[in-house]
């Protein structure tokens, strides 16, 4: 029964600014209570500057009406101290925050956190990621060759930043060692794409680049996908 299952968004980077509003908004809305909790996890940015990272996404989030805390699990221990993951049991939505896509993979994969990550999106709780967030979301990721994601959304892949691509050579690229059954979604900064009932919504100022084997199809703000 997934009438309970939390919805999933995919951004493509430069989150916490103001053209991710209409995402962020909208899956705040889905957890139909006035104050969501929201907690912000800032692990894929260990190395750079954590603390500025949550710090920026809890001020970001409290404008929206959130009721915003940080999640400061930075590496592999923290990750499975059950003291710290059992905070994700009191939040209607937890922001995996953009950083090195790498690092992040390897505190999450097989973690307590994942695990309980996992448990509450099934019961109704909200989980977005931004650029490397959204990365290790997907089944795949690609660095010089595809590894597998923690597969939050299976079947996919991500390229955050993509208004810096083009999408023909993009496809030229790709066709060529694409994992099979697997669709590549190129998502925009400050634009991302939620997940409803049967379809994706795209929501931001850019736009969401849809690649599979037979090609290539953009969605702006407000375009739904199947996938």
């Amino acid at each position: 029964d997934n009438s309970m299952q939390g919805s999933l968004a995919l951004v493509g980077g430069d989150e916490f600014q103001s053209g991710c509003q209409d995402l962020d908004l909208a899956v705040l809305e889905t957890t139909k209570l006035e104050k969501p909790a929201v907690l912000i996890l800032p692990t894929a940015a260990a190395h750079q500057n954590p603390s500025k990272a949550a710090a920026n996404g809890i001020e970001y989030f409290s404008k929206l009406g959130a009721d915003a805390t940080s999640l400061m699990v930075l590496d592999p221990d923290q990750a499975n101290e059950s003291s710290l993951v059992s905070q994700v049991e009191s939040a209607q939505v937890v922001y995996i925050t953009g950083g090195d896509p790498k690092y992040l993979i390897t505190v999450l994969r097989s973690s307590l956190l994942l695990d309980r990550l996992i448990y509450q999106n099934r019961n109704g709780m909200a989980i977005i990621g931004s650029s490397a967030g959204a990365m290790v979301m997907a089944a795949w990721i690609r660095y010089r060759n595809w590894v597998s994601g923690l597969e939050l959304v299976p079947g996919v892949a991500v390229m955050p930043h993509h208004e810096r691509y083009d999408p023909d050579q993009i496809m030229r690229q790709m066709t060529e060692n694409i994992p099979e059954n697997t669709t590549v979604l190129g998502i925009d900064a400050q634009t991302g794409c939620m997940s409803g009932t049967n379809e994706w919504t795209v929501l931001g100022p850019g736009k969401v680049t849809v690649y599979s084997s037979s090609g290539w199809q953009r969605y702006k703000c407000g375009g739904t996908f199947s996938l």
